[in-house]
Protein backbone atom coordinates (compact mmCIF):
# COMPACT_ATOMS: atom_id res chain seq x y z
CA UNK A 1 0.00 0.00 0.00
CA UNK A 2 1.29 3.44 -0.54
CA UNK A 3 2.75 5.61 2.09
CA UNK A 4 0.52 8.46 2.86
CA UNK A 5 2.83 11.55 2.31
CA UNK A 6 0.09 14.39 4.02
CA UNK A 7 2.73 16.89 5.85
CA UNK A 8 1.93 18.23 9.30
CA UNK A 9 2.34 21.38 7.84
CA UNK A 10 -0.20 24.21 8.70
CA UNK A 11 -0.62 27.36 6.80
CA UNK A 12 -1.91 29.95 9.46
CA UNK A 13 -2.37 33.26 7.72
CA UNK A 14 -4.06 33.56 4.23
CA UNK A 15 -0.86 35.98 3.57
CA UNK A 16 1.31 32.76 3.71
CA UNK A 17 -0.97 30.26 2.00
CA UNK A 18 -0.59 32.67 -0.82
CA UNK A 19 3.05 33.22 -0.73
CA UNK A 20 3.30 29.15 -0.80
CA UNK A 21 1.03 29.40 -4.04
CA UNK A 22 3.86 31.57 -5.69
CA UNK A 23 6.49 29.36 -4.62
CA UNK A 24 4.92 26.49 -5.72
CA UNK A 25 4.21 28.22 -9.15
CA UNK A 26 7.94 29.38 -9.89
CA UNK A 27 10.00 27.59 -7.70
CA UNK A 28 11.40 30.67 -5.75
CA UNK A 29 10.09 33.90 -3.39
CA UNK A 30 11.80 37.00 -3.25
CA UNK A 31 11.48 39.40 -0.22
CA UNK A 32 11.22 43.11 -1.97
CA UNK A 33 8.15 41.59 -4.77
CA UNK A 34 6.43 40.14 -1.59
CA UNK A 35 6.50 43.35 0.00
CA UNK A 36 5.47 45.31 -2.73
CA UNK A 37 2.65 42.35 -3.25
CA UNK A 38 1.47 42.44 0.15
CA UNK A 39 1.63 46.07 1.13
CA UNK A 40 3.91 45.43 4.22
CA UNK A 41 7.01 45.33 5.48
CA UNK A 42 9.67 43.47 4.14
CA UNK A 43 10.36 42.25 8.26
CA UNK A 44 7.09 41.18 8.11
CA UNK A 45 7.77 38.78 4.97
CA UNK A 46 10.66 37.36 6.41
CA UNK A 47 8.50 36.48 9.71
CA UNK A 48 6.35 34.89 6.94
CA UNK A 49 9.32 32.52 5.59
CA UNK A 50 10.82 31.85 8.71
CA UNK A 51 7.55 30.41 9.61
CA UNK A 52 7.12 28.20 6.64
CA UNK A 53 10.38 27.37 6.81
CA UNK A 54 9.59 26.15 10.18
CA UNK A 55 6.65 24.00 8.36
CA UNK A 56 9.39 22.47 6.03
CA UNK A 57 7.68 23.93 3.01
CA UNK A 58 10.20 26.26 2.07
CA UNK A 59 14.01 27.31 2.68
CA UNK A 60 15.08 30.54 3.23
CA UNK A 61 18.03 32.40 1.11
CA UNK A 62 19.45 35.37 0.90
CA UNK A 63 16.87 37.85 -0.69
CA UNK A 64 13.93 35.24 -0.47
CA UNK A 65 13.28 32.04 -0.43
CA UNK A 66 13.02 28.61 -2.17
CA UNK A 67 10.62 25.54 -2.64
CA UNK A 68 11.25 22.51 -0.44
CA UNK A 69 11.53 19.32 -2.62
CA UNK A 70 10.01 16.56 -0.94
CA UNK A 71 10.48 12.59 -1.96
CA UNK A 72 7.39 11.33 -2.43
CA UNK A 73 5.60 7.49 -3.76
CA UNK A 74 2.80 9.32 -6.25
CA UNK A 75 3.21 11.79 -8.76
CA UNK A 76 3.29 15.81 -8.09
CA UNK A 77 0.29 17.38 -9.06
CA UNK A 78 2.13 19.20 -11.97
CA UNK A 79 3.24 16.45 -13.30
CA UNK A 80 -0.57 14.59 -13.06
CA UNK A 81 -1.47 17.90 -15.16
CA UNK A 82 0.43 17.12 -18.25
CA UNK A 83 -1.04 13.64 -18.08
CA UNK A 84 -4.78 14.03 -20.45
CA UNK A 85 -4.15 17.57 -20.19
CA UNK A 86 -6.68 18.13 -23.41
CA UNK A 87 -9.50 15.58 -22.01
CA UNK A 88 -9.57 17.48 -18.77
CA UNK A 89 -9.97 20.70 -20.18
CA UNK A 90 -12.78 19.24 -22.25
CA UNK A 91 -14.31 17.81 -19.11
CA UNK A 92 -14.00 21.07 -17.12
CA UNK A 93 -15.57 23.15 -19.65
CA UNK A 94 -18.51 20.95 -19.76
CA UNK A 95 -18.74 21.26 -15.84
CA UNK A 96 -19.18 24.65 -16.68
CA UNK A 97 -23.31 23.88 -16.96
CA UNK A 98 -23.46 22.93 -13.44
CA UNK A 99 -21.96 25.75 -11.91
CA UNK A 100 -25.32 27.44 -10.63
CA UNK A 101 -26.21 31.28 -10.98
CA UNK A 102 -26.20 32.03 -7.29
CA UNK A 103 -25.68 29.35 -3.83
CA UNK A 104 -22.14 27.66 -2.84
CA UNK A 105 -20.51 24.87 -4.30
CA UNK A 106 -17.00 22.59 -2.97
CA UNK A 107 -14.61 22.05 -5.50
CA UNK A 108 -11.97 19.27 -4.38
CA UNK A 109 -8.56 19.29 -5.21
CA UNK A 110 -6.81 17.37 -7.96
CA UNK A 111 -5.70 18.13 -11.56
CA UNK A 112 -8.88 17.68 -13.26
CA UNK A 113 -11.38 20.05 -11.14
CA UNK A 114 -7.64 22.33 -12.05
CA UNK A 115 -8.56 22.76 -14.94
CA UNK A 116 -12.25 23.26 -14.55
CA UNK A 117 -10.56 25.80 -12.30
CA UNK A 118 -9.14 27.14 -15.25
CA UNK A 119 -12.37 28.06 -16.75
CA UNK A 120 -14.56 28.90 -13.80
CA UNK A 121 -17.47 31.49 -14.71
CA UNK A 122 -16.33 34.57 -13.00
CA UNK A 123 -19.61 36.11 -13.32
CA UNK A 124 -21.78 33.45 -10.99
CA UNK A 125 -23.04 34.48 -7.60
CA UNK A 126 -21.93 31.78 -5.59
CA UNK A 127 -19.92 30.85 -2.74
CA UNK A 128 -16.91 28.66 -3.61
CA UNK A 129 -15.21 26.48 -1.09
CA UNK A 130 -11.98 24.37 -1.77
CA UNK A 131 -9.44 22.73 0.13
CA UNK A 132 -6.77 23.44 -3.14
CA UNK A 133 -4.01 26.12 -2.67
CA UNK A 134 -3.53 25.74 -6.25
CA UNK A 135 -7.36 25.58 -7.49
CA UNK A 136 -7.77 28.05 -4.67
CA UNK A 137 -5.23 30.57 -6.29
CA UNK A 138 -6.39 29.63 -9.60
CA UNK A 139 -9.66 30.91 -8.97
CA UNK A 140 -8.60 33.91 -7.06
CA UNK A 141 -6.79 35.17 -10.11
CA UNK A 142 -9.01 34.54 -11.91
CA UNK A 143 -11.71 37.32 -9.96
CA UNK A 144 -13.83 34.67 -9.01
CA UNK A 145 -15.23 36.57 -5.82
CA UNK A 146 -17.01 34.55 -2.55
CA UNK A 147 -13.75 32.44 -1.70
CA UNK A 148 -13.02 30.65 0.95
CA UNK A 149 -10.02 28.28 1.25
CA UNK A 150 -10.54 25.33 4.10
CA UNK A 151 -8.02 24.90 6.38
CA UNK A 152 -5.65 22.27 7.82
CA UNK A 153 -2.54 20.15 7.21
CA UNK A 154 -1.35 20.67 3.66
CA UNK A 155 -0.10 17.25 1.14
CA UNK A 156 2.85 18.41 0.21
CA UNK A 157 2.60 16.59 -3.52
CA UNK A 158 -0.85 17.86 -4.17
CA UNK A 159 -0.90 20.75 -2.37
CA UNK A 160 -4.42 20.46 -0.94
CA UNK A 161 -5.41 20.84 2.89
CA UNK A 162 -6.01 16.49 4.35
CA UNK A 163 -6.50 16.56 7.84
CA UNK A 164 -9.09 15.69 10.23
CA UNK A 165 -10.08 19.98 11.08
CA UNK A 166 -10.48 19.73 7.13
CA UNK A 167 -12.87 17.23 7.73
CA UNK A 168 -14.77 18.65 10.64
CA UNK A 169 -15.09 22.38 8.84
CA UNK A 170 -16.37 20.26 5.62
CA UNK A 171 -18.91 18.34 8.01
CA UNK A 172 -19.88 21.93 8.88
CA UNK A 173 -21.31 22.89 5.22
CA UNK A 174 -24.13 22.14 3.28
CA UNK A 175 -23.96 23.45 -0.19
CA UNK A 176 -25.59 23.27 -3.68
CA UNK A 177 -23.13 21.10 -5.56
CA UNK A 178 -20.16 19.21 -4.96
CA UNK A 179 -16.81 19.49 -7.93
CA UNK A 180 -15.06 15.90 -7.28
CA UNK A 181 -12.20 13.85 -8.71
CA UNK A 182 -10.64 10.76 -7.80
CA UNK A 183 -7.71 8.51 -8.26
CA UNK A 184 -9.60 5.52 -9.25
CA UNK A 185 -13.27 4.71 -10.31
CA UNK A 186 -14.53 0.95 -9.46
CA UNK A 187 -17.79 -0.01 -11.28
CA UNK A 188 -18.14 -2.24 -8.27
CA UNK A 189 -17.16 0.63 -5.21
CA UNK A 190 -17.41 4.13 -7.18
CA UNK A 191 -14.49 6.55 -6.68
CA UNK A 192 -11.60 5.55 -4.39
CA UNK A 193 -8.13 6.73 -3.33
CA UNK A 194 -4.90 5.16 -1.72
CA UNK A 195 -5.35 7.42 1.12
CA UNK A 196 -7.54 6.69 4.15
CA UNK A 197 -7.26 11.06 5.07
CA UNK A 198 -8.18 11.81 1.75
CA UNK A 199 -11.53 9.12 1.40
CA UNK A 200 -12.60 10.74 5.19
CA UNK A 201 -12.34 13.93 3.35
CA UNK A 202 -14.00 13.34 0.28
CA UNK A 203 -16.76 11.25 1.83
CA UNK A 204 -17.43 14.30 4.41
CA UNK A 205 -17.77 16.45 1.16
CA UNK A 206 -20.43 14.03 -0.41
CA UNK A 207 -22.34 14.57 2.40
CA UNK A 208 -22.55 18.05 2.29
CA UNK A 209 -23.36 18.20 -0.93
CA UNK A 210 -27.10 18.60 -2.69
CA UNK A 211 -25.68 17.59 -5.79
CA UNK A 212 -22.69 15.75 -6.90
CA UNK A 213 -20.44 16.59 -9.83
CA UNK A 214 -17.71 13.96 -10.78
CA UNK A 215 -15.11 14.96 -13.26
CA UNK A 216 -13.29 11.75 -14.12
CA UNK A 217 -11.16 11.03 -17.30
CA UNK A 218 -10.97 7.88 -18.67
CA UNK A 219 -7.64 6.68 -17.31
CA UNK A 220 -8.95 6.67 -14.23
CA UNK A 221 -11.81 3.40 -14.98
CA UNK A 222 -11.12 0.67 -13.49
CA UNK A 223 -8.76 1.38 -11.51
CA UNK A 224 -10.23 0.44 -7.99
CA UNK A 225 -7.89 2.02 -4.86
CA UNK A 226 -8.20 0.78 -1.44
CA UNK A 227 -10.49 3.58 -0.09
CA UNK A 228 -13.89 3.76 -1.30
CA UNK A 229 -15.56 7.07 -1.03
CA UNK A 230 -18.74 7.10 -2.98
CA UNK A 231 -20.77 4.70 -4.54
CA UNK A 232 -21.99 5.02 -8.12
CA UNK A 233 -25.80 5.61 -7.40
CA UNK A 234 -24.68 8.71 -4.65
CA UNK A 235 -23.27 10.27 -7.92
CA UNK A 236 -25.81 12.42 -9.83
CA UNK A 237 -23.60 13.81 -12.78
CA UNK A 238 -20.20 12.17 -14.08
CA UNK A 239 -18.14 13.75 -16.62
CA UNK A 240 -15.57 12.37 -18.65
CA UNK A 241 -13.91 12.38 -21.70
CA UNK A 242 -14.50 10.54 -25.06
CA UNK A 243 -12.10 7.70 -24.84
CA UNK A 244 -15.06 6.20 -22.85
CA UNK A 245 -16.43 3.08 -24.65
CA UNK A 246 -19.94 2.73 -24.58
CA UNK A 247 -19.86 -0.86 -22.19
CA UNK A 248 -19.12 1.66 -19.69
CA UNK A 249 -21.24 4.52 -20.39
CA UNK A 250 -23.50 1.44 -20.17
CA UNK A 251 -22.65 0.07 -16.80
CA UNK A 252 -22.84 3.53 -15.90
CA UNK A 253 -26.12 4.31 -16.60
CA UNK A 254 -27.38 1.44 -15.27
CA UNK A 255 -26.72 3.01 -11.34
CA UNK A 256 -28.82 5.65 -12.14
CA UNK A 257 -26.06 8.38 -13.08
CA UNK A 258 -26.14 10.80 -15.91
CA UNK A 259 -22.97 10.32 -17.73
CA UNK A 260 -21.27 12.78 -20.40
CA UNK A 261 -18.50 12.52 -22.78
CA UNK A 262 -16.70 15.54 -23.44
Amino acid sequence: MTTDTTSGARLQAPRQREIYVLALKHGSVDVSELARRFDVTTETIRRDLSDLQEQQLLRRVHGGAVLVQHQHHEPMVDARDMQNAAEKLRIGREAIREVPEQGAVVIDSGSTVQRFAEVFPADRHVQVITNSLIVGSTLARRGVSGLTMLGGGVRTNTFAMVDASTVEAVRALRVDVLFISCDGLSFQRGLTTPYRDESLLKRAMIESARRVVALVDQSKFGNDQVFGYAALHEIDVLITDTRVDDDAMTVLAEHGLEVRRA
